[in-house]
C-alpha cells in the first residue's frame, strides 16, 4: 500500500471519529454546563492517553523525534494554542448554543479555508477535480443546511473562527511534519492546549469545577475524550502522508454520520436531506479518488 493511499484511508477514520465525535459532543457540552471546564477536562483526558500511548513505545508503534531548533520548537508552540487550545474555547461556546448540525456545517468549511492557504503556503498544486469536489462539498452543506444563512449569529460566529483557527494550524502541522512523527505533533498540540486550557480556567477563578465533577460529567469527559485522541492520532497520521487539501476535505464525511446519528438516536427528520448528504458523499468520494492516484510520497509516521 502506497503512503498517500494510507494517508487517504486514515483519513476516512478520521472522518468517521469526527463524525461521531460533533454528535456526541453536542450532548456532551449541555449536559456539562460549562464549556471551558468541559473542553479543558476532555483534552485534558486526550493529552493523556495519546502520552500513554507513547510512554508504551514499541509496544504500539508510536514515537517521538526531537525538534531541530527554535522554528520547531516554537511550531509546535502554535500548534498547541492555535489548534490545541483556542478554538476549542470558541467551539464549544458555540456548540453549547447551536445545533449539531450546524455546527457540523461550518467546520466542515474548513476544506475551503486549508485549501486556500494550502496553494498560498504549501504550494500544494490541486487538479480541477479537487475544485469540482470543493464546490460539490459547498453546495452539499449548504443544502443540508438549508440554504445560505441570512446571518450569523455569535454562536455561529465563535465556531466559524474556531474552523479559522483550524485551518491556520493544519498548514503548521504539515510544514512540521516533514521532519517530525506524527506522535510528536499530536503530544505537543494536547499537552500544550491542556496547559493553556487549565490557565485559562485559573485565571477565571474556575479551576475548581475539575476537582468537582459529578459521575454523569465523568463519563461525558471520558468518552469525549478518548474520541478526541483517536481524531488526532489518525488526523496527523493522515496529514504526514497525504496532501492537506485531501485529507482536510475527506473529513466533510463526517457531517452525513452526524446527520445520520442525529436521525437514527435522536429521532431528527433528515426529510429533503438525504439528497444533499450524497453530494457530500459524492465530493468527499471524489477526493478520496484523487488522494490515491498520485505517486506515493515519502513521510515520518
Amino acid at each position: 500500500m502506497t503512503t498517500r493511499r494510507l494517508g487517504m484511508l486514515l483519513a476516512l477514520g478520521t472522518a468517521l471519529v469526527s463524525g461521531v465525535s460533533v454528535w456526541v459532543n453536542a450532548s456532551g457540552v449541555r449536559e456539562f454546563g460549562d464549556p471551558g471546564a468541559y473542553t479543558t477536562a476532555k483534552n485534558l483526558v486526550a493529552a493523556a492517553v495519546l502520552v500513554t500511548i507513547v510512554a508504551a513505545g514499541r509496544r504500539t508503534g508510536a514515537r517521538l523525534t526531537r525538534p531541530e531548533g527554535a522554528r520547531q520548537w516554537l511550531g509546535l508552540a502554535v500548534v498547541g494554542v492555535v489548534g490545541g487550545s483556542v478554538p476549542f474555547l470558541l467551539f464549544f461556546e458555540g456548540l453549547s448554543r447551536a445545533g449539531s448540525t450546524q455546527a457540523a456545517f461550518l467546520h466542515k468549511t474548513l476544506v475551503l479555508w486549508v485549501a486556500l492557504l494550502a496553494v498560498a503556503l504549501l504550494h500544494e498544486r490541486l487538479q480541477w477535480g479537487h475544485w469540482l469536489a470543493i464546490a460539490v462539498i459547498l453546495v452539499g452543506q449548504v443544502g443540508v443546511q438549508g440554504g445560505l444563512p441570512g446571518s450569523l449569529g455569535s454562536p455561529e460566529l465563535l465556531i466559524l473562527g474556531a474552523t479559522l483557527l483550524w485551518s491556520v494550524e493544519v498548514v503548521v502541522a504539515k510544514r512540521l511534519l516533514s521532519s517530525l512523527s506524527s506522535w510528536t505533533v499530536g503530544v505537543a498540540r494536547m499537552t500544550v492546549g491542556s496547559v493553556v486550557l487549565v490557565g485559562w480556567l485559573a485565571v477565571r477563578g474556575e479551576l475548581g469545577v475539575l476537582g468537582s465533577l459529578s459521575r454523569v460529567q465523568v463519563g461525558w469527559v471520558l468518552l469525549t475524550g478518548l474520541l478526541l485522541s483517536a481524531y488526532v492520532a489518525t488526523w496527523l497520521a493522515a496529514l504526514a502522508r497525504a496532501k492537506a487539501v485531501d485529507v482536510t476535505a475527506v473529513l466533510v464525511l463526517a457531517a452525513p454520520v452526524t446527520a445520520v446519528l442525529g436521525a437514527v438516536v435522536d429521532g431528527a427528520a433528515l426529510g429533503t436531506q438525504d439528497g444533499w448528504q450524497l453530494l457530500l458523499v459524492a465530493g468527499g468520494a471524489l477526493v478520496c479518488w484523487l488522494g490515491m492516484r498520485p505517486r506515493a510520497v515519502t513521510a515520518r509516521a
